[in-house]
C-alpha cells in the first residue's frame, strides 16, 4: 500500500455545506460539482479558473451531463431535465416525504441509477433506480439506508456500490442486459476509518472511495485489496471523481454540515494532480 501524503492543491476555496458529486464534463472542459442543502450546481474550468453557480429549486443530488446537451438532476422529489437552454422539466417526478436524491451514476448503456435517502438517514428508507431517457424507472435495491458511490469497471463487466452505513463497497455482476446480479463485499471500511462515501473506477479497473469521517481518500485494486491512500485535512471526505484534458487529476469534493469547528478547507473542491487515469464517463441517453 502507498500512502502519498498531502500532494493535494485546492481547486476552488469554498464552504460548501454538503459538497458533493464530482463530474467532468468532456464537452464543456470543466467539473461539476454541488452543494446538495444549498440547491447548488457548480462548475469550475481548470483551464481558466472560470467559476458559474446554478441554484436548482431543490435539493440536489447529483447533475450529470446529457448526451445532447443540458443536465440530468436527481433531486428531492425525483429526476428533472436541464435542456441546453437552462429549460426545466420533469423525467420522472415521484415525491416522498422525509426523502431526497444523493447520488447517482451514468451507466455504459446511458442510464441513470440514481440513490435516495431519508433526511433522518432511518435504516431501509432509500433506494436505488434506474432511469431510461424515456422516464421508465426500475427499483434496483429498495433496502438503503444512505445511497452512496455508483460505478462500473472499464470494461462494463462489474458494478460497484456504497450503501454509507454498512461499511462496505459492495460489487455486482453486470447481466447482457444491464442489469445486475450476484451482490458482494468488494471491501469493508475498518471501524474508525470513516465511511464509504462517494466512488470512482479508474482506467486499471481500480475504485477509488472518499471516506466521510475517515480524511482521506482509498483506492482499492478489483481484488479488494488497499493499495492506496490519499491523507487530507477535512474529515468529511464526500467524492472523487477524474477529470482533466487526459483524466489524470482527481478531483474531491468535502463537507461542512456537521462539524461545530470546521477546517478552513472543509466545503472546498479539492484536487490530487496527477493522481492516476480515469475513464470517460458516458452522459445521460436522454
Amino acid at each position: 500500500m502507498t500512502a502519498t501524503g498531502t500532494a493535494f492543491e485546492v481547486a476552488v476555496h469554498a464552504e460548501a455545506t454538503l459538497g458533493e458529486g464530482p463530474t467532468w464534463d468532456p464537452a464543456t472542459g470543466r467539473l461539476l460539482w454541488l452543494d446538495i442543502l444549498n440547491s447548488r450546481v457548480h462548475t469550475y474550468d481548470p483551464a481558466t479558473g472560470r467559476r458559474t453557480l446554478r441554484r436548482t429549486e431543490q435539493h440536489v443530488g447529483a447533475a450529470k451531463p446529457r448526451a445532447g446537451g443540458g443536465l440530468v438532476l436527481n433531486l428531492r422529489d425525483g429526476i428533472g431535465l436541464l435542456d441546453p437552454d437552462d429549460t426545466f422539466r420533469w423525467l420522472h417526478r415521484e415525491p416522498v416525504p422525509g426523502r431526497r436524491g444523493n447520488d447517482a451514476a451514468v451507466a455504459p448503456d446511458g442510464s441513470l441509477w440514481a440513490g435516495t435517502m431519508r433526511y433522518d438517514e432511518a435504516p431501509g428508507g432509500g433506494t436505488l433506480t434506474r432511469f431510461t431517457g424515456d422516464g421508465t424507472a426500475e427499483t434496483v435495491l429498495d433496502d438503503v439506508t444512505v445511497s452512496n458511490g455508483t460505478g462500473w469497471s472499464p470494461d462494463g463487466t462489474l458494478m460497484y456500490y456504497a450503501d454509507t452505513p454498512t461499511r462496505r463497497i459492495d460489487v455486482f455482476d453486470v447481466t447482457a442486459d444491464g442489469r445486475v446480479a450476484g451482490r458482494r463485499p468488494l471491501a469493508v471500511i475498518e471501524d474508525g476509518a470513516g465511511f464509504p462515501d462517494g466512488l470512482c473506477v479508474d482506467a486499471d479497473g481500480c475504485v477509488w472511495t472518499a471516506l466521510w469521517d475517515g480524511g482521506a481518500v482509498r483506492r482499492y485494486t478489483p481484488a479488494g485489496d488497499l493499495d492506496r491512500v490519499i491523507p487530507l485535512p477535512v474529515p468529511r471526505v464526500t467524492a472523487c471523481a477524474f477529470g482533466g484534458p487526459d483524466l489524470t487529476d482527481l478531483y474531491v469534493t468535502t463537507a461542512r454540515v456537521g462539524l461545530p469547528d470546521p477546517h478552513p478547507l472543509a466545503g472546498s473542491l479539492l484536487v490530487v494532480p496527477g493522481a492516476g487515469r480515469g475513464v470517460a464517463q458516458p452522459a445521460f441517453a436522454g
